[in-house]
């Protein structure tokens, strides 16, 4: 009396064999067909044959194919067998196949890397939102901080203390742009904008090191409106100001202008600092890139200011240029297109 898994193991074994059959079936035929061939023509057209050779050889033949099907059909059971345990994990199972017919092994792929992905993705937004929660706690003591330290009667302690916070609060204002900058959903407020504003606010973000550096700053921006997020341009505009503090020389001056086009707004920043090498122009917005001049040692660079300006220039629409001679001068030109007819349309 044959038992359930009898039955259960005789039903696979016919499964897999037609199987087998659908998927090789033309190569069977032809096999066949070349079996009949030499048997016919052996038969039919050379008389006198011995026909106890034929017979010979089609069995010496017949029993080749029939071992090689059955150890190729043993393998093929061995390797769908594997394939379900495989399909089963929760690893990626293509690379252990030399070769897969089956779609289900690539969706079974697809699958587990769109969980990974996933995964790695909520991972990423519950890191940039703490870190975000974290930097606006962080500024509570630190404005707390700014306030106590007006007390401080000693003239240069306070003159230091107030250099460091302001260092603080700047790359506490920089980790909150970059989270968004970094993050898959761009949080874009395009808005007509006034680009006096932003310059002064900048100027205003970075006064402390202006005096201290004892910068002349020469403005001459008209009230004129550009699309654009006035947040990321902000941030912008103190990433510029910032390399021009970190570069300047004595007697430093930085001048900020505008050009109307006919259909574009230049705004163009100059400072009379260090310049930038020839050699390093080309590659001032590469990611970690910190070229030549090292900021006469008193900074240490990360390559990433100028690197996400220019992602967030991009992200914006606008343009950005920079000339520059060492030791002499840098202009930096930021292009605003009339884009009234996109947002009034």
């Amino acid at each position: 009396m044959p038992t359930r898994y009898d039955l259960y193991k005789k039903r696979k074994g016919l499964l897999y064999s037609m199987k087998y059959i659908q998927k090789y079936y033309v190569y069977l035929l032809i096999i066949i067909f070349i079996i009949l061939s030499y048997n016919l023509y052996f038969i039919y057209l050379i008389p006198h044959a011995n026909i106890q050779y034929l017979i010979y050889l089609d069995v010496v033949i017949i029993i080749l194919i029939t071992m090689f099907l059955l150890i190729d059909f043993f393998k093929e059971i061995h390797l769908q067998d594997k394939k379900k345990e495989y399909l089963n994990s929760k690893e990626i199972i293509a690379s252990q196949f030399d070769r897969y017919e089956n779609i289900d092994i690539a969706y079974h792929d697809i699958a587990i890397l769109q969980e990974q992905l996933n995964t790695q993705y909520q991972a990423n937004y519950d890191l940039q939102d703490y870190i975000a929660k974290w930097c606006h706690e962080m500024k509570i003591p630190l404005s707390a901080s700014l306030l106590m330290n007006q007390k401080n009667s000693h003239f240069q302690q306070k003159e230091d203390m107030q250099e460091q916070l302001e260092k603080m609060n700047q790359y506490l204002n920089q980790v909150l742009i970059i989270t968004r900058i970094q993050s898959q959903l761009y949080d874009i407020n395009m808005k007509p904008v006034s680009l006096r504003d932003c310059v002064y606010q900048s100027l205003k973000n970075n006064r402390f090191f202006f005096i201290k550096k004892h910068f002349e700053i020469n403005v001459q921006v008209e009230d004129v409106q550009v699309y654009s997020d006035q947040t990321w341009l902000v941030y912008i505009l103190d990433q510029i100001m910032s390399n021009a503090i970190k570069y300047a020389k004595e007697s430093p001056c930085l001048k900020v202008w505008i050009q109307q086009q006919e259909k574009d707004i230049d705004l163009w920043i100059e400072d009379n600092g260090e310049g930038i090498q020839t050699q390093d122009l080309p590659r001032i917005f590469d990611k970690g890139y910190t070229g030549m001049n090292h900021h006469n040692g008193q900074y240490k660079s990360t390559g990433m200011g100028l690197y996400m300006v220019k992602k967030m220039i991009s992200q914006l629409g606008h343009q950005i240029e920079v000339e520059s001679e060492y030791q002499r001068y840098t202009k930096v030109k930021i292009s605003f297109q009339d884009q009234r007819d996109y947002f009034y349309r």
